[in-house]
């Protein structure tokens, strides 16, 4: 049976319109897939639960913002609505206390510390960083990713001294996207040069890359693909447009097929690190689509997987294991899975 024929007898994917010919594609490049294990990542930025996979009791790896709700850019594609499920932590005094409360209530493992970026696709966290490093050192075990939006290396290095374990960024390879979504008037080149300047640190460096980004087409993934491939990232962590953060009428939906094209084209640029589908991507059969283009692709992690992924990874043969926290960040190492109340 081709993987095609054995996808279709998965209960929760029976319905799901795969791609024959993109599936054959992904069964010839199989050893992609079957020698990487593959990680579901259920963190508890929100609340998750699956036929096959059960979210986390306890909060262990929450998200902060420290400009609570607000954003100057605005995005098209986000309209700041990606803030309000994070935590307001809008002083170092506040994520102090709230960090210190969750290690002693929650079992805190980790927490993302975001926020929205001024005009200039920046986000001030200089003053937290006494707080971070305090916090590092109190609590050893703490692993801390920050979003960092644009920065040079001075500003890279005092992220580093701070205690920070993984940095994220947002790689954008279209000028068009940049001026047209982000309202930004900043070159592509500003986002390599930042990029470049996280990886000179020793930081694990996360980028991300938003599928669709252009009002739901694909334009400028590649080139940032390219971006990514030029420097020493620790991974790659792919997102897809969600167009239900977004004005009504702004955002089509991108084509599941261009998606998984995109996973493939990542997989092969990108062969000797980790390639990742994060949290963001739509609801729905799309969700279910995208998520087994992702398994079958080799991509190394899925956060919030859907429905059959579990059953997808053991049909193909793929090794598969659940972690409670961000799938840009490792706790314990490989395998290891942060403890959650049953």
């Amino acid at each position: 049976m081709t993987w095609f024929d054995k996808v279709i007898e998965i209960e929760e994917l029976e319905d799901a319109p795969f791609d024959a010919s993109l599936v054959a594609r992904m069964e010839g490049l199989s050893r992609a897939a079957t020698d990487r294990p593959i990680r579901f990542s259920t963190p508890t930025f929100k609340d998750y639960t699956s036929s096959e996979l059960k979210g986390c009791a306890k909060n262990s790896f929450p998200a902060f913002s420290i400009t609570a709700g607000a954003c100057a850019l605005n995005c098209d594609h986000c309209q700041a609505k990606i803030l309000e499920p994070m935590i307001p932590a809008t002083s170092p005094e506040m994520l102090e206390r709230k960090v210190r409360d969750l290690v002693m209530l929650q079992d805190l493992q980790g927490f993302l510390l975001s926020g929205g970026s001024n005009r200039k696709n920046e986000i001030p966290y200089e003053r937290f960083y006494p707080v971070v490093e305090k916090l590092k050192r109190d609590f050893p075990h703490l692993r801390i990713a920050v979003h960092s939006a644009l920065m040079d290396e001075g500003r890279a290095k005092a992220m580093e001294s701070a205690g920070v374990d993984t940095v994220m960024m947002d790689v954008i390879g279209a000028q068009d996207t940049i001026r047209d979504v982000y309202h930004l008037d900043r070159p592509v080149e500003d986002f390599e040069a930042t990029l470049a300047a996280l990886c000179s640190t020793d930081m694990d460096v996360v980028p991300h890359i938003v599928i669709g980004l252009h009002y739901g087409k694909i334009l400028g993934e590649a080139n940032a693909l390219d971006i990514c491939s030029r420097h020493g990232i620790h991974a790659l962590v792919l997102v897809v447009i969600m167009p239900y953060f977004t004005k009504a009428g702004m955002y089509e939906a991108t084509e599941p097929t261009a998606v998984g094209e995109i996973f493939v084209e990542a997989r092969d640029r990108l062969s000797d690190r980790q390639v990742l589908l994060g949290c963001a991507r739509p609801a729905g059969m799309a969700r279910r689509v995208i998520d087994g283009y992702a398994v079958m692709a080799g991509l190394g992690g899925i956060a919030f997987p859907a429905d059959g992924m579990v059953a997808l990874a053991e049909t193909i043969g793929r090794p598969a294991d659940q972690a409670h926290a961000c799938c840009s960040v490792k706790l314990g190492g490989e395998g290891a899975q942060a403890p959650c109340a049953a």
